[in-house]
This record gives structure tokens, sequence and C-alpha cells, in this order.
């Protein structure tokens, strides 16, 4: 096989749709239009920010500007030669956004609809083999596109994006609560020539029916490209490698579609980080005619057996269950919402590594891809595969009400053909998720989610089709027909925690009933040094009826807009806790950081306190795609926020947590989240006084937690405690603030300073003034 890239340079034409008419590319070239140099993989708007056209989209009002661009349409035009191989030739377009339609040569390939899928086009016939081809690619608007359309009263979504209903285009472009309306346009993922040889091995499809430390009972299903009248005459082997554990295989060739199942014993099994390594084989597989190869091809996959059991909570005698069982064993999930890598999907590739990097830093095991995103790719998934990151993948869809018609279900039974026939050889893939809330908005309309086919019916036949051994979840939170006997959140194993977001100890967080939280989260201001970057100085402060930081909270609408109460919201959160708004933006960011930080390691802990009743948190979310005020620990441009450092802590396999007060005393737990039952000692004493309040020696449990003991307390109090504990030479630590809110932020302040002492990561946070430089009664290594 052969493969020519069509990255790189290209040319791109753009004007507003409804005002030229342009339908062919030789009318485009006698429109008297000028170009602007483009990159593909790339963004329009980078390609006008690049030309000078626009401003930088990422700070002040800028993203304001994309708006006037959202009725435009854009034109690519390629030159390129054609390939020295011959042979059944295919053009790939691996990603664009969105109407599309397609010219070689002057000669009409098609058209295109969806953002989310490649698309493919048979070349073979249409290639010039000497001299220069020309292709060309024309993008229309999607809102134009969308009001072709009829719209029922059964579909729904948030006051500005209705438009997205019926456009396969990442939801969130068209504004959202976490990222800004960009409602872009482009060839966003990789153009490629494609050139096959004529014997092939076109597809793979490994999957594991049983395992356990013992044996698997494992298959591989295959489709091949060969001459039929050499079947029963070929053989496929398939060469298994997994550090020294082999294991060779052949099977009968019958037909160019069949699948092969066999046991392996003593498998090398692929676990979740923290329960086990990551085990993949390296499987060599090669089509044989008399002994000779005549092709093959090297994939990766993971042996383990994958179970998701649900049942509902009907009373606390019936509490329900939703848990992950990997190879028999029940897996505590702890890990964050994995949002857009960015708001221009082009740069996805080049974020996408180092934000992986702070999973695997916070020792996550699971990563929800959320649904109002893209599907994301290869890359992605090999990383986590590595990692023994579990992936949760939403189906693209969020937060609306969809058309509920015989084209629309067509439009999602191609996607998601597309998308599960391309990553469902990924061992880290757990579970497929029907969408995002959408269940809950159609609570919200007073009509029943279980007549929705698109997450009942069209979405499990394509799983049933093409990956029939992985867990699938109609909605997240799925609103079961049980469910709706009785409309009570409360009884739902599986829950977004969202609420009125106040104190983050209040009866919403701590009385849920619930397993498995999907979704919860809590405001925090980026580091001082971001905020700098993308509100521009004038506007940095106050933050009341401030235009940017409305944008930026994220708001598409601004002042006014049905989000720009958040930067109010985080305001609030922090009054709750000191009792004060700070005056001065410095100590503001820094009180609404001590903020977001003490109720993140809150709402992991409330899970991990109470395990197995609670079996995972997915909270919301590690890191922005855009510059913002927001619930994610890490900041667009890296930043970490004083919250990240703090998950880090409470997300080690090994944890000692303090429950709250409870007669006059609060618990001590050790919690163990793997299957290695470790010993060590431990301390935990006073911040004030560094009177020893508990100490000892410990062994663990495995996969489960102990107390350790307890420590008298009274209510009155407002104290922090210091935890430190050491296994095989290693420290680690925790706190425990104990207390009625409001806490003075100055003490608060104090604290740090000795936690810093303790270990360097809190450094910067202590003391810190206006300017980001410590007082000479903090730290002095702040940056």
């Amino acid at each position: 096989m052969e493969k020519i890239s069509l990255n790189g340079e290209w040319k791109l034409y753009y004007f507003p749709q409804q005002s030229a008419e342009v339908r062919h590319p030789g009318e485009l070239e006698g429109a008297s239009l000028q170009a602007i140099p483009a990159r593909v993989p790339g963004n329009v708007e980078l390609d006008l920010q690049e030309a000078g056209e626009i401003t930088d989209p990422y700070t002040g009002s800028g993203v304001r500007q994309l708006q006037d661009y959202e009725l435009h349409e854009w034109w690519y035009v390629k030159e390129f030669e054609a390939p020295l191989q011959k042979g059944r030739t295919e053009l790939v377009f691996h990603g664009v956004d969105c109407m599309a339609t397609y010219w070689l040569n002057g000669q009409e390939l098609g058209s295109t609809a969806n953002m989310l899928i490649a698309h493919t086009f048979d070349v073979t016939e249409m290639l010039k083999e000497e001299g220069m081809n020309t292709l060309h690619v024309r993008l229309q608007s999607p809102i134009l596109e969308a009001l072709k359309y009829e719209y029922d009263p059964s579909m729904s979504a948030m006051s500005y994006n209705w438009s997205q209903l019926w456009v396969r285009k990442a939801g969130h472009g068209y504004g959202w609560d976490i990222m800004p309306r960009a409602v872009s346009a482009g060839l966003w993922r990789e153009v490629e020539i494609v050139v096959h040889d004529e014997v092939r091995i076109k597809d793979l499809y490994f999957y594991t029916k049983d395992a356990d430390r013992r044996g698997a009972e494992v298959g591989i299903f295959y489709q091949l490209a060969a001459d039929p009248a050499h079947f029963r005459e070929m053989t496929l082997r398939f060469t298994g490698t997994c550090g020294t554990a082999v294991f060779v295989q052949e099977t009968r060739v019958n037909f160019a579609a069949g699948a092969h199942d066999f046991r392996v014993e003593e498998p090398c099994l692929w676990w979740p980080r923290g329960y086990g390594a990551a085990n993949l084989y390296e499987v060599r597989t090669e089509l044989l005619l008399h002994g000779k190869v005549l092709a093959e091809r090297t994939d990766s996959f993971g042996i383990r057996k994958l179970e998701l059991i649900r049942t509902e909570i009907t009373s606390d005698e019936e509490p329900g269950e939703f848990k992950f069982v990997i190879n028999g064993t029940p897996i505590f999930c702890k890990g964050s919402n994995w949002v857009p890598a960015d708001m221009f999907h082009s740069k996805d590739a080049a974020r996408i590594p180092a934000m992986l990097d702070l999973f695997v830093d916070m020792n996550c095991n699971m990563v929800r891809v959320w649904g109002g995103s893209v599907y994301e790719d290869h890359a992605f998934f090999e990383r986590c595969d590595r990692e023994g990151l579990m992936v949760w993948q939403d189906f693209s869809m969020a937060c609306a009400l969809y058309p509920q018609t015989e084209q629309f279900y067509e439009m999602i039974r191609e996607e998601a053909r597309f998308i599960v026939r391309k990553l469902r050889n990924h061992p880290s893939l757990v579970l497929w998720c029907g969408d995002n809330e959408i269940d809950q908005f159609s609570l919200n309309r007073h009509i029943d989610p279980n007549g929705n086919k698109i997450s009942r019916e069209v979405l499990p036949a394509v799983l049933y089709q093409c990956d029939p051994y992985r867990p699938y979840l109609p909605s997240s939170p799925y609103y079961s027909p049980e469910f709706w006997k009785t409309k009570n959140p409360a009884l739902l194993p599986e829950e977004h925690l969202w609420g009125p977001r106040d104190y983050y100890k209040s009866r919403f967080y701590t009385g849920s009933k619930m397993h498995f939280v999907s979704e919860i989260g809590y405001h925090g201001c980026p580091n001082l040094e971001s905020i700098e970057k993308f509100i521009e100085p004038e506007h940095l402060w106050p933050m009341e009826n401030n235009e940017q930081w409305a944008l930026h909270s994220s708001d598409p609408i601004g002042l006014g807009g049905v989000w720009s109460y958040r930067i109010g919201l985080m305001a609030n959160q922090v009054k709750e806790l000191f009792g004060e708004v700070p005056e001065q933006l410095g100590d503001f960011v820094l009180a609404s950081q001590f903020s977001q930080a003490e109720a993140k390691k809150f709402f992991v802990e409330m899970i991990r306190l109470r395990k197995w009743r609670r079996t995972g948190i997915l909270w919301w979310n590690m890191i922005d795609g855009w510059p913002q005020f927001s619930d994610a620990v890490v900041d667009y441009y890296g930043g970490k926020k004083l919250a990240y450092h703090y998950l880090k802590r409470v997300h080690q396999d090994h944890c000692i947590m303090i429950d709250e007060p409870d007669n006059w005393q609060v618990r001590v737990v050790l919690g163990n989240d793997s299957l290695t039952s470790k010993q060590g000692t431990y301390r935990i004493w006073d911040a004030d006084t560094d009177e020893t309040l508990l100490e000892g020696s410990f062994q663990s449990a495995v996969n489960d937690n102990i107390n350790l003991g307890h420590i008298r307390i009274s209510h009155s109090q407002q104290r922090m405690f210091f935890i430190q504990w050491t296994i095989d030479g290693q420290v680690f630590h925790n706190h425990y603030l104990l207390g009625f809110p409001g806490f003075s932020l100055a003490g608060y302040k104090k604290w740090m300073g000795k936690m810093a002492g303790i270990s360097a990561e809190f450094a910067r946070y202590s003391g810190l003034d206006y300017h980001g430089k410590a007082e000479s009664s903090g730290s002095t290594d702040a940056t």
C-alpha cells in the first residue's frame, strides 16, 4: 500500500455564500476572488488570523469576530502529482467541517455532511498520470444548511444552538457553557491518497468472550480482498506476542469473511491503571497461499473480560448497582471528563499528548469522552491502551432532543457504523454511551426518553451488528422505563451531580444515593498569569459587569447570556467558604482556587470513603479547550490550579482520608484501589499546633477500605489536619479541613505556607499577592 499526504499548503477562497453564484471550480476561477494561504489540517479562522484578516480569537473579545463568517462558504484548492504505484486508489478526507462538495480535475466526486467521520472516494480512473492534478473542496455554511430542514415540537436545544440539531458537527461549536461560539469550517484532519494492494487483509476485529488468569476465550473476525478462485487453498496465520508470551493460530480461508475462536492459556491480561499491567498483544496476521505470504498486517489488542453491572435503585433495601468489572474484578473508577481539546479541532493532535500526560500523572484510570465534541483519533486510544486508561465514549450528541425521523436515523447509523468499526479494537474502550444528558433534557420537557429511537433502537442495533462484546448505556444519566414510573432522580445509580452548586458539603452532594458520579464540578479561576494572557489589561478587574469575563465564562452571548452568571457563582462559592469576596484580583484568584480545590478533593473523598456502596467518580474537568473561567483544574495554557494538586493526592492507589464528623469524632480511613496489599506507617497532626492526633502502622486491604481509627473533634472548631504516610520508602500527603465556613482567608494562606513546607508543589499558593509574587511572610518559591 502506498500513501501520499496532501497535507500542508493549500489555497483558500471565501465569500458570503448568498452573495456569489459560484457552484463549480470553473466559476471560481472567473469570479475575481483573492485567495489566502491555508494549512491542512486546519481551520479557516486560523488561516484568516495568519493572513491578518482577524485578530486573535482566543483573547479579549476576539471570538466575537467569528460570527461575521458563519454565512460564508470556503473553497480549498490543492495541486498534486499522481502516485507512482498503480491499483485501486482512494482519496481520503479524515475530517471535513462540514457541508462539503469535492471535485478532482473538474469532475465532481460527491458531497458529504458529517464533520465527525472520514470520507473516501475512489479516484482510480480520474487521476492524471502526468502533470498536476487539481483538487477543489467547497465548504458551505452549516447555518444556511440547517434552514433547509423541518423542525418539530419533539425537538429541543439550548436557545442559541438550535441550528446544530440536523447538522452532524461538534455541538460545542455553536456555543456551550465550556466553549465559545465558533461555527468553524476547515479540513481539520489529514487528507491523503491511498493506493491499495490487490490482495489485502481489509479488516480485523479482536474480541474477548471470557477471561481470567488461567485462560481466555478470544476470537478474531476478518475480512479479506483476495481472488475467490483460491478460497480453501489459503490460510490465515495469527502470531500474538506479549513479552515472552506467544500464541500461534491458523485457520483455513473458505470465504472473504470469517471468524476464528481459540483459547489462550495463562494470558497476559489487560488491566486498568492501578489494578495491574495494561498488557497488549502485538498480532501479526499473514494471508498465505501454499505457504507464500500474500498479505500481512500488524495490530495490537488486549485480552480482558469486560462487564458493566447496572441495576435500579428502588429503596435503601434495594440499592441497585453501577459497577465496572474487569477480568472478574470490580474496579473503582477515578478520573475526569474529556472535553474538546481546542475550539479549533485542527489543533487537537498537537495538544492531546500533553493533556493525556495530566491523566497519567494524576493516576486516573478512566476518562469519559463527552458527547458535545468530536470522536478522538487512534493516537488518543493507543495512549489510553498503553496507560490502562479506561475510556467511556459518548456518541456525539449532547443536551438536545434530536430529530426523530428516518432521515436522521440514517445519518446516525452511518456515523456510528464508521466510528464503532474504527475504534472497536482498543481495549481501553470499555463503554459506548448513547449521548450526554438527553434523557435529562427529555425529563425537563416532560417527554418520555424511552421513546428516543436514536439511543434505544438505532445505536444498539449498530453495536449489536459491529461490536457485540462491549457494554452500552443509552444515555448519561440513563432514565430507564423503571425510572420513568417514579421520575425521581434520587433513585438513579449513575448521575451528574450539578444541582445548586452551593456549599460543596451541602445535603445535595452528601445525601445523594447514586453509586457512580459521572459529572461533578466546581469553579476556580485560572492562575493570574494565565488570566493576563486572555483578558485585556483594561478589563482585568473588577469582574462585575465585565464583558470579557462573561465571554470567557464561557457565554456565547456575553453579558446577559444564559451562562454569564457563572462569574457571580464563583464569587458566591468563595463567599460561602471564606465569608467574603476579596476586593483585589490576586486575592480573588487565590480564594477561588482554594474553594475549588477543597470542593473537588471532598467530592473524590466522599465517593472513596463509601466504597463499594459507591463505585466511581468522573469529575468535570481536567483541562480547558480555550482560555476561560471554569471547572477545569488546568487552564488552556497548561497552568495547574491548586485543585490539580489536591486531586492528585486523593487519586493515589493508597490514600488516607478523613470522613465528616459523627458523634464528636472523625473517622480515619485507608483506601486501597489496587490488588496489592501494602504495609506502612502514618501520622496525622494539627496544622497550627503540630500536635499528633493519630499515628501508627497499617496493612492495607486488597481493593478495599479499612478504618485506622478516630480523632476527637468539636463542631465549633475550624482546623486543618495534615496527613502523612510512608509506603516502600515513599512519602505521601493529604489533609482535612474541619469545621463550618466561613474560614479566614488569611488563616488558610498560613496553612498553605505550612503545606508548602511539607510538599513543594504548594509553594506558589502560599502568601501570593496581586502580582503573583510571594509576600515576605509566605513562600519565596512562587512562580
